[in-house]
C-alpha cells in the first residue's frame, strides 16, 4: 500500500513521464523513428493511465490488467468513450508486435 504522500509524488511523476515520452515522440517521428514512436505513443499513454489508476487507488504493473480495469472502470461505464479504450488496446498491440515480432 502506498502512502498519500508518495502516491500523489508518484501520480506527479508518472504524468511528467507522459509529457516527456510525447514529446520525444514528435522527435522520433521527424527523424524518420516510426517503430521507436510507436514504441513511446504507447508508453506514454501507459504513464497516463498508470497516474489515473494510482489516483484511483488501483495499482498493478501489468499491462494487460492496467488496460482491463481502465476499460470496465471508465469505458464500460460510459465515463469515457469506447473508442478511448480501442486506442489504447491497439497502441498496446502494436508495441508489442514492434518489440517482439521479428519480421515487423
Amino acid at each position: 500500500m502506498i502512502a498519500e504522500n508518495d502516491r500523489k509524488s508518484l501520480i506527479k511523476y508518472r504524468l511528467n513521464q507522459a509529457f516527456e515520452t510525447i514529446e520525444l515522440v514528435q522527435f522520433l517521428i521527424s527523424s524518420g523513428k516510426f517503430l521507436v514512436a510507436m514504441n513511446r505513443i504507447y508508453y506514454g499513454m501507459y504513464y497516463s493511465l498508470t497516474a489515473l489508476a494510482l489516483l484511483n487507488r488501483y495499482e498493478t504493473s501489468k499491462h494487460n490488467q492496467l488496460i482491463g480495469w481502465f476499460n470496465k472502470k471508465f469505458i464500460s461505464s460510459g465515463i469515457i468513450e469506447a473508442r478511448y479504450g480501442k486506442i489504447i488496446r491497439n497502441a498496446h498491440q502494436k508495441r508489442q508486435k514492434g518489440d517482439y515480432d521479428a519480421f515487423t
